[in-house]
Order: C-alpha cells, then structure tokens, then sequence
C-alpha cells in the first residue's frame, strides 16, 4: 500500500511544481514512479500470464513435419540433334531434334510440378489412401482437403531448383509415410500424363506413326494387286529414280507439315524455330514443283502423262510412287519416334528423391519456448498499456474543469432523456 501511494503523490508534487503542464504531458520520470508503484501488480500479472502460457503450450496437440526433396527434370538439350546427323541425307527434321532444348514451354518447370504435386487429383489420391477423413473426423471431401492442405507446404526453390514438400502429422512415422506417398501419388498421376517435351513429342509422333503405317500397309496391298492384275513387274532404271526422287520430296513435305503441327502443340508463331520449319517447307514445296516441271499438282504422275508408257505402265509407276512416298513418310516419322523415345528414356522417372522423408525426432508444433517468451512480453505491455491508461483516466476526471464538464454532460442526456 505504502508504494501505491507514492505514485500519485509524486504526481501532485510534480504538478505543483510546474502548474502549466497539462493531463497529457508525463515526462519519463513520471512514467518510471508510476511503473516502480505498481510492480507487485505488474509482476504478478506477467508471471500469471507466463504460467498461462506454458499450461497452454502443453496442452497444444504435437505435430512433427517431414520433409521430402525432390529434383525436377532440367530443360537441357535433346540427344535428337546427335542422333539426327547420323540417320541418313533426310534432314529435313533437324530443326525439330534442336527444338527439345526446352526454350519453347514453361518459364519455370517447377512451379509446373508444383501445381501437379498440389493437384486435386493427388490430394484426393492421399485422403482415400491414407483414410484422412476418419483421421481428421471430416464428413466431406471438400473439408478433408482443406485440412490436409493447411497441413501441407509445397515450394519450388527459386535457387537451386528443388521441390520441397512438408507434411505435418502428429505422429513422427505417420508424418514420414504421408511424405513419402504424396511422391507415389504423383508419379502415378505423371504416368499418366505426358509432362515433358519429350513425351509429349513421344505421344504425337506415336500417333501419326501409326496413320502412316496404315497408309503403308494400304499401298503395299494396292501394288501387289496392281501387278498381279497389270503384269508390270519392273520399269526401266531412269523412271524408276525419277518416281524414288518425287516420292521422297513429297515425303519431305509431309514431314515437314507433320514437325511443323507439333511445333504449333507447344511453340508460339514467332519461334524462331517454327519460322525456321516454314522455311525449309517452302524450299522442299519448291524442289518439288520443279522435278514436276510445268505440272503444279504434287499429286501428279511428273512426266509420265505424256503418253510414253502403256496405260497399265502408267498404274504400276502411280503404284510404285505411292509405296515409295509411304515408305519414306514412315522412315522418317519412325526414326524421330525413336528420338522421341530415346529422350523420355534419358528423362528417367521424371522426378527424382533427393531426400526421402524420414521420421523425424523433433517436434515441429508447439514452439513451447517461442509461445511463452512472447506471451510473457505481451502480457508486459498489456499491463503497462493499462495501467497508463487507468492513471491517465483518473487523472483527466480528478480536474474540478473535467469533472464539472462531466456533470453538465450526465444534466443534458438526462435532460434529453426526459424530454418527450
């Protein structure tokens, strides 16, 4: 009691001593004495606050975080462009080989993945796995999900590149085993999906390397009927590389129109390397118009209309060009399959472990220390704050001016109040 009354009497002193200070002006001596006057109420209050805390921090369910590191396939250069200049004088798809390098898609392919990892395809995949409802005692997906979401952090490193995923669980070997199967998910889901260039370069030429060995086998069965029926069974050597020649242009040019669609699948129209595609497709268009002479259809006989073989001459060579141009067509669409193939290969499993989740033998929730330390410094501020605060209230209401504005307040609303 002694110390709570030196406070205010200090005050008045001060007060007294310099009767120009108003309410507001609290010098920091002021401030000291009034803070040294209450110490027992402000120990007391930071110490309850304190012990507060720590039952709290205790009573907080523990969590442990496991941690999974995965690295992401890079977007280096294809082995296509190495393997197309040993392939043959067909190059007319190099520019395509050159295009796997990776300059034609994502910016970053890490946040791609990122996105796929936090898919709702892969969450899902987890709750039914895992049985998360039951676990977190959810009744909706949609609810299930959002908790296993607030529990889990994916981040690509803007750095080194790596992909981190973070699961907390309340128990250490659970945390780790959720870590580890969010990885499995995924991968079943990547299975599933053609992610990179290389496989999506697969996929397309996969596709189109089937129509061309229908169209094979179509005009294989066409020149078998041709001959039994015809009885034409070899033309003489000039024709016959004239019709190889056409054919293969012709190839060329359906090629180069098959690289240029799948180009458009994943590359803008001002790449350099499109334009570069486009290019080469009008000289090959134009080789072709000139070994066709004054004809302009590309689907015609070249020189053989002009009456100088038999007529069953002429359907055996129509015959004979289209099987080369088939042939030629599925050489060169096999060979950049293969490419396709051989770089999906190199990619491996698409994303590699580089740390798997182990369980862990520290807790990551509740930071126990963390809660009372800041709590303890709070709770310091809190009582201040209100003591201040109290002190300057009874000392703004203890002016004879402030209580009898006070009182001819409470006289108006009464008299407000009474008035109908």
């Amino acid at each position: 009691m002694i110390e709570t009354e030196i406070q205010p009497e200090a005050v008045v002193q001060a007060r007294k001593a310099d009767p120009s200070r108003t309410v507001s002006e609290v010098s920091a001596l002021d401030a000291l004495v009034l803070l040294v006057g209450k110490k027992r109420f402000i120990v007391r209050f930071v110490l309850g606050a304190a012990a507060l805390a720590i039952v709290i921090s205790f009573l907080l369910p523990i969590r442990y975080e496991a941690k999974v590191v995965l690295l992401p396939p890079t977007q280096d250069s294809s082995i296509g462009s190495a393997l197309l200049g040993q392939l043959g004088n067909i190059g007319s798809l190099g520019s395509l080989a050159s295009l796997a390098g990776g300059s034609l898609g994502i910016k970053n392919p890490g946040d791609m993945y990122v996105s796929l990892l936090t898919s709702r395809t892969v969450e899902d995949a987890m709750i039914r796995r895992f049985g998360l409802m039951a676990e977190y005692r959810t009744k909706r997906m949609s609810d299930t999900r959002k908790k296993f979401e607030s529990r889990t952090t994916v981040v690509a490193g803007t750095k080194d590149g790596l992909i981190r995923i973070s699961i907390e669980d309340r128990d250490s070997k659970r945390a780790a085993e959720l870590a580890n199967g969010y990885v499995e998910e995924f991968r079943k889901l990547s299975a599933s999906l053609a992610i990179t260039e290389a496989a999506r370069r697969r996929l397309f030429f996969e596709q189109q390397l089937q129509r061309a060995k229908d169209d094979l086998a179509a005009a294989e069965e066409a020149m078998k009927k041709t001959e039994q029926s015809t009885g034409v069974l070899q033309i003489d050597s000039q024709a016959r590389s004239l019709i190889e020649s056409a054919a293969v242009l012709r190839a060329q040019v359906v090629a180069k129109q098959v690289q240029i669609e799948g180009m458009r699948s994943f590359a803008a129209e001002d790449n350099p390397n499109l334009l570069l595609a486009k290019q080469e497709l009008a000289a090959l268009q134009s080789q072709l118009e000139r070994l066709a002479g004054s004809q302009h259809d590309a689907e015609s006989d070249i020189i053989l209309s002009r009456g100088k073989v038999t007529e069953s001459g002429v359907e055996y060579i129509r015959r004979l060009r289209d099987l080369k141009y088939q042939e030629t067509v599925f050489e060169l669409l096999a060979k950049e399959f293969e490419i396709a193939k051989l770089d999906e290969a190199r990619e491996g499993a698409i994303i590699q472990v580089v740390d798997a989740a182990v369980p862990p033998d520290k807790r990551s929730f509740p930071p126990r220390l963390l809660i009372v330390i800041g709590t303890t410094i709070l709770s310091f501020f809190v009582v201040t704050f209100w003591i201040f605060l109290r002190e300057s209230s009874t000392r703004a209401f203890g002016l004879p001016q402030n209580r009898q504005r006070l009182e001819a307040l409470k006289r108006h609303w009464k008299d407000k109040q009474d008035t109908p």
